[in-house]
């Protein structure tokens, strides 16, 4: 363990976290981050980021490695383990559960992000990593020459079905609606990728198999008509890219949360707990980009800094 005590303990090493982080130590703040996995958190399974300003086609893992690096190099310490449990102590300050170990934090900017929610088909959660994906970077290349089928209409399923339409042979886009929920710009280059195929009002109803999926049934939303396609085993996968989900189980006691799981916080960052901030993908918000993590992990921080510097 790094240290028992710090003044801000940051939750999570994805962009929002990393850049909490560097704002904490530049403020002076004894600080601490936590995370157990791959630095950069979602972003760095990313295969090309073009949309962050100034630095075009930078991939994910790159941009992802170099914010946790950047606050690092600012003085931040790490712990790389998963927060088991947080209690808000009667002084107001912080307790972190860190395996055996537990850690005092005077205020807290939470960064936890959202997992890839499911699809919700019958043998899903069987072929999980064994035909059924959420990161095309991360298993595409399991699928090099042969069929994949993309599941959803958003700017991430579309991003994630012209990554894979450059390794596999053929890509069948399923789309729920009558329409793409992406911006033009990148419908435009699906509609021109001539081996990606469309299938708006549609969805899957099931996967079966044996150690492989071997049959996929489809299912029209408008008709309710099942159709049943047979492949080869290993020769087609499933990708999953139907929206994400808040992780926020660790502070649910001391946040709001809406409809969707997000946290519901000020424009401070600050949440109903005073000390507890929320930043990233994990809080409500119009638009989950790494620009808005890194944004909101930037103003955390310096919340942060002016609660402790009142109290």
């Amino acid at each position: 363990m790094v240290s028992t005590e710090c003044d801000l303990a940051v939750i999570g090493g994805g962009p929002a976290g990393s850049s909490a982080a560097l704002y904490g130590a530049r403020a002076g703040l004894k600080t601490v981050i936590f995370e157990p996995g791959l630095p950069g958190g979602q972003i760095a399974q990313t295969d090309i980021v073009d949309n962050y300003p100034g630095l075009p086609d930078i991939s994910g893992f790159e941009l992802g490695s170099a914010l946790y690096q950047h606050a690092l190099d600012a003085g931040v310490d790490q712990v790389q383990h998963f927060v088991d449990a947080l209690h808000r102590k009667p002084d107001g300050s912080f307790l972190l559960n860190i395996g055996s170990d537990e850690v005092s934090a005077r205020a807290i900017v939470c960064a936890l992000g959202a997992k890839a929610r499911k699809a919700g088909f019958t043998g899903e959660d069987t072929f999980t990593g064994r035909g059924v994906s959420y990161c095309a970077t991360c298993d595409g290349m399991f699928y090099r020459g042969k069929l994949v089928y993309v599941i959803g209409g958003g700017k991430a399923a579309c991003d994630e079905a012209l990554f894979l339409s450059r390794i596999a042979s053929r890509v069948i886009m399923l789309v729920r609606r009558d329409q793409f929920r992406a911006p033009k710009g990148i419908v435009n280059k699906i509609q021109a990728t001539a081996n990606i195929d469309v299938r708006f009002n549609t969805l899957v109803d099931s996967l079966a198999g044996d150690a492989l999926p071997t049959t996929i049934v489809l299912k029209n939303v408008l008709t309710q008509q099942l159709t049943e396609e047979r492949h080869n085993p290993g020769s087609f996968g499933v990708f999953v890219f139907t929206g994400f989900d808040p992780v926020a189980g660790l502070v649910n006691e001391y946040v709001d949360r809406a409809d969707d799981g997000g946290v519901i916080t000020k424009e401070d960052m600050s949440t109903k707990t005073p000390g507890l901030f929320c930043a990233g993908d994990m809080r409500v918000k119009p638009l989950r980009q790494v620009v808005t993590a890194v944004s909101d992990g930037a103003i955390a921080a310096t919340s942060a800094y002016n609660y402790l510097a009142l109290i």
